[in-house]
């Protein structure tokens, strides 16, 4: 299982668009810097996609989004979760405080960690969720508040919680 945190910004953000030649679209666009936090979990295997919200990401939040991931995930009996993690500082933190500290035996007990090697974002399948979800969500769109950005993104999330081939096909390895 993989997992990796994203910021998706009420700023309108321009990918590719259609527009008459020699026209000069223009999009509207919010002023602030307000952004949308997510940390997600994907399971390859099946496609599902689980997500916290919390309000910024540190230590502290990484293990809670591990905890919760745990509560919410079925993994069939006593299965031990192998997590798959990018080198972001807070994720080393967690990591070190989890396999040494009394207070994560729980975490511990359920989830093993892997670090992806540095500077490889292309080996985390999760990445390719934030991009399919920015194609498909954000780009070309106005978003006039934050709690319309976090309504469709929430809607979006959950429409891929349970098992789908989308993030199954588009998240797997095809061994050859």
């Amino acid at each position: 299982m993989f997992q990796d945190e994203v910021h998706f910004s009420i700023q309108s953000t321009i990918a590719r668009t259609w527009s008459p030649k020699g026209s000069k679209p223009q999009v509207k666009s919010y002023a602030g810097r307000k952004n949308a936090s997510y940390s997600g979990f994907v399971i390859p295997s099946d496609g599902r996609l689980f997500v916290a919200k919390p309000l910024w990401f540190n230590w502290e939040t990484t293990i809670d989004s591990f905890r919760q991931f745990i509560n919410q995930c079925d993994t069939g009996g006593n299965k031990r979760i192998i997590l798959v993690l990018d080198n972001a500082p807070w994720h080393k933190k967690a990591k070190r405080l989890v396999e040494k500290e009394p207070e994560y035996q729980d975490i511990r007990d359920r989830m093993s960690f892997v670090s992806l090697p540095p500077y490889s974002p292309d080996l985390n399948p999760i990445e390719q969720v934030w991009r399919i979800t920015r194609r498909e969500k954000t780009h070309n769109h106005f978003w006039p508040d934050l709690s319309s950005l976090s309504a469709t993104l929430d809607s979006w999330f959950a429409s891929l919680s349970n098992p789908n081939e989308k993030l199954r096909s588009l998240c797997s390895f095809k061994a050859n």
